[in-house]
């Protein structure tokens, strides 16, 4: 546990809170005037023993459960990146799920011009895999720019993926069946996903790659053949990140090499770079 950070980032939080959109009286006379509702009423809304409150903003809760957590988290109206701090703070581990299940299905529209400003292949899905935007260089990919409305779907279940992802069901499958597995792990509530999984269940030979599982859970690196519309067979090179206000959302960055031939060794992992203090700079 933090208890710095944790006990900052929840005083700041419940101090924006007035106690009278909660059907408090604030003191008139001698007494609290802290901003923000106080601990105790902080208990009262969560319906727990008083006190609760206190030993977790004070430090002296260690390991609290989610269930508490994700509670304060709503009351407070904290957004995803101060959920994830909260249970980074509180437990030291990221949030068993978003705080919300809307989250995830949007980001800033500035993300249109950042991905429109990308050379190579690049596109964003949110957490149920639809397409939130994507550059004309995706689009090339397809036959007559016909894009594709949930990447999940189509990658799985749509025919005309088997064309475009060359070796489907080893180069491709074995990855993208652990992907739907997470996501739905994640957000087992949701509809879109659950769809998916339904219909791919109803295909036998997607189900049985589905019940032998697999442990591949992101592609971020990855290299796969694949035959784009217009330069034809070729090697995809994967570049796979998550917009931080979005959790479940991924950005992906693809770099197509056309040719049979696979691309060279992979690239060293990049690591930040050192100077020491004669000047000289050393990578770890």
């Amino acid at each position: 546990m933090n208890k710095k950070a944790l006990r900052a980032l929840l005083r700041e939080r419940r101090a924006l809170i007035a106690p009278e959109s909660h059907g408090f009286t604030r003191p008139t006379g001698q007494g609290r005037r802290a901003p923000g509702l106080s601990q105790h009423q902080v208990d009262q809304l969560l319906h727990r023993t008083l006190g609760t409150y206190h030993r977790l903003e004070s430090g002296n809760y260690p390991n609290p459960p989610t269930s508490l957590l994700r509670d304060i988290a709503l009351l407070f109206d904290l957004n995803e990146q101060e959920w994830t701090s909260l249970c980074r703070f509180a437990l030291h581990q990221d949030p068993p799920g978003p705080l919300l299940a809307s989250s995830g299905k949007e980001i800033p529209g500035i993300w249109q011009e950042a991905v429109d400003g990308i050379e190579h292949i690049a596109y964003v899905t949110d957490a149920s895999w639809d397409l939130l935007t994507y550059n004309t260089a995706f689009a090339e990919l397809f036959p007559d720019s016909h894009v594709p409305s949930n990447t999940m779907r189509w990658m799985l279940l749509d025919l005309s993926a088997r064309h475009t992802l060359m070796d489907w069901s080893t180069a491709w499958v074995p990855w993208i069946i652990p992907q739907l597995r997470a996501a739905i792990t994640a957000r087992p509530d949701d509809e879109i996903l659950g769809g998916i999984e339904r219909e791919m269940l109803s295909i036998p030979e997607i189900a049985a790659a589905y019940d032998e599982g697999g442990a591949v859970v992101h592609p971020d690196g990855h290299e796969r053949p694949l035959r784009h519309a217009l330069k034809g067979p070729g090697w995809a090179s994967i570049c796979a990140a998550q917009p931080m206000t979005a959790p479940g959302s991924r950005m992906f960055i693809i770099l197509f090499r056309p040719g049979a031939d696979r691309p060279g060794p992979t690239r060293p992992m990049l690591r930040a770079s050192r100077t020491n203090l004669w000047g000289h700079t050393a990578t770890s």
